[in-house]
């Protein structure tokens, strides 16, 4: 199962991992470029881990979060999502010097670059409409109208903006690539005059991640950018084909390894589908309940401590 590979990853890394300081004060073991992971998107498969339970909502609703272009925190706490809490935090802005941003304002972080690169940071309730360049929809104009290009990429890394960042991206570099199936052969003999359906396209997605959290990160990362390469190819006329998954450093938090040896006892089970429920025609247009996650049967979650 494609399951494996990840976990087989994590055991390198619990085997030969170099111990190594953080920015945490955790300490990680961490290795260096390993292997990609690839994962099928194919038929509706969709990579969520099932060796532990995953919290697709979190996933689902911070992506949103990320296509809207919004940098605060507040949406995503209306609806009950915390992952960014910690680095919006009083403590954590003032902590890094940006004692003058409000509470829950994260700087230009992974959607204002998607959606305004190159535009000036003026806070988080400022509209930004028409300001910077929309890489998103760049990415989906060229899918649509030049699928053969080789500049099909979408950045989070501004070197500009970094530091009015609350956190520098870690999913950073995505690269996007549609290849075209052979056409299915019509039959030999007399026709009925149907002709036979042709497979549409594939898009695939190959992502680089600077800093890789495998045991609490990394599972979303996954998660998260399958969806949003399901969801380009619904509105690009494109079938969902591979995630690639690049790394570059891919480290254990020391406070993870017992439960992430936990994790590595269990046995893998078959990945879910994801369904898209409705046809959506602009990336901006889908909302959460467009998505149906079927036929998942995860082990019982597993509490890991983010460190921030």
């Amino acid at each position: 199962m494609e399951e494996q590979q990840y976990l087989d990853l994590i055991q390198h890394i619990l085997d030969h991992g170099e111990h190594r300081p953080d920015r945490t004060g955790t300490g990680t073991l961490a290795v260096f470029a390993p292997p990609p992971l690839k994962f099928s998107l194919a038929d509706g498969a969709f990579p969520l881990l099932t060796t532990k339970r995953v919290h697709l909502r979190s996933i689902i609703h911070e992506l949103l979060w990320f296509i809207s272009g919004n940098t605060s925190t507040a949406p995503l706490q209306a609806v009950g999502v915390k992952i960014w809490d910690g680095n919006g935090s009083r403590a954590y802005l003032d902590s890094i010097g940006l004692t003058d941003r409000p509470e829950g304002d994260l700087g230009p972080v992974y959607g204002f670059q998607w959606r305004h690169f190159g535009a000036e940071y003026k806070g988080a309730g400022h509209d930004y409409t028409g300001e910077g360049v929309d890489q998103l929809a760049e990415v989906i104009r060229k899918l649509k109208h030049s699928p053969y290009d080789r500049r099909i990429i979408l950045s989070a890394w501004n070197v500009a903006d970094l530091k009015l960042m609350a956190l520098p991206p870690c999913h950073m570099f995505a690269q996007f690539y549609v290849s075209f199936p052979r056409p299915v052969a019509e039959p030999a003999g007399p026709s009925d005059g149907v002709s036979q359906p042709q497979p549409l396209p594939q898009l695939h997605c190959q992502l680089y991640q600077r800093s890789c959290d495998m045991g609490l990160g990394v599972p979303f990362n996954i998660a998260s950018y399958a969806l949003l390469t399901k969801m380009i190819a619904h509105v690009a006329g494109l079938e969902a084909g591979t995630f690639t998954h690049v790394m570059g450093d891919a480290h254990v938090y020391k406070d993870h390894v017992e439960p992430l040896k936990r994790q590595l006892a269990r046995e893998p089970r078959p990945f879910p589908k994801l369904n898209i429920l409705r046809t959506v025609g602009d990336i901006d247009g889908f909302k959460f309940e467009d998505f149906e996650v079927t036929e998942y049967n995860p082990w019982p979650g597993i509490a890991m401590q983010m460190s921030v």
